[in-house]
């Protein structure tokens, strides 16, 4: 039982990464990551479909490996972020703490983006 369950919500974390993909507001990423969990506890068969996908497979597989991003791809990432943030703070009608708290996580992001694959595993 436990297996389907798994199963069942790696298929939701990858449908919601798809998502994330041409939305700003929903991460890519984390789901993606979470999927590929869900599948490495459950099925064999969909994590290494997850892992060689001709989409994400690559994404994945440059992650786990710690793969630095190109800087030319992080501007764009950051940049398509902030896009998403600033429409978001410009037609939505928030409350000054829900800015704040938008803003905070965003740098967060921008600091993830920009740090990825630049902390790498030292080999023994």
């Amino acid at each position: 039982m436990k297996k389907y369950i798994y199963i069942s919500l790696g298929i939701l974390c990858i449908i919601l990464g798809s998502i994330g993909v041409v939305t700003p507001v929903l991460p890519t990423t984390p789901f993606l990551l979470l999927a590929a969990f869900l599948f490495s506890r459950s099925s064999k068969k969909l994590h290494k479909l997850l892992l060689e996908n001709k989409i994400f497979g690559k994404y994945l597989s440059n992650y786990f490996n710690n793969v630095p991003i190109p800087l030319k791809e992080k501007l764009i990432s950051i940049s398509f972020l902030w896009a998403g943030l600033s429409a978001t703070f410009y037609f939505a009608s928030l409350s000054r703490w829900v800015i704040i708290i938008l803003v905070l996580i965003g740098l967060a992001v921008s600091a993830h983006i920009a740090t990825l694959g630049r902390w790498r595993k030292k080999s023994s």
